[in-house]
């Protein structure tokens, strides 16, 4: 059967934007629906964000943390902060010497988070005390990588 042909001037303008109109109308409230069912169903979802996170060029990042001190990367490993991440180098080798810490001190809980203080290896906790990176929480399921003597990466991924 074929289609119907519309005469008017009229039909010919306005049918085609009134079919477009409920094309995007359908398209959004598909897209709505969507993130309505996922959205209410948080423990059915999976973490999308990356599990090896890239810092970047071993050492552009090793002389980044020579001059300025320990990288201090904030919601790194959840949304809350509690696992903030300090990544911190030593040596002359800028493929050796990586380590990361959490970002409390290792007698304190993960509430008690650190600032840096800048251009030095030097951190400020809730407390007010003064700690070097030694003095913070060693994770257990983070670590750093260098692949390739070229690209240094934190793997996130609890040692799975």
């Amino acid at each position: 059967m074929p289609l119907p042909k519309l005469r008017s001037p009229f039909a010919r303008a306005v049918v085609p934007v009134g079919l477009g109109i409920a094309f995007f109308a359908l398209l959004m409230l598909a897209t709505w629906g969507m993130a309505s069912y996922i959205s209410n169903r948080p423990a059915n979802m999976t973490n999308l964000g990356a599990r090896i996170f890239e810092v970047g060029p071993v050492e552009s990042i090793a002389r980044a943390v020579d001059t300025g001190g320990p990288l201090l990367f904030p919601d790194l490993k959840s949304p809350n902060g509690t696992r903030s991440i300090v990544l911190d180098h030593t040596g002359a080798d800028p493929t050796r010497g990586w380590q990361v810490y959490y970002g409390h001190p290792a007698d304190s809980d993960a509430t008690c988070l650190v600032t840096h203080t800048p251009n030095t290896r030097n951190f400020t906790d809730c407390n007010n005390r003064t700690l070097t990176p030694e003095q913070l929480a060693l994770p257990t399921d983070v670590r750093p990588i260098v692949e390739n003597r070229k690209t240094l990466y934190i793997d996130l991924r609890d040692g799975k």
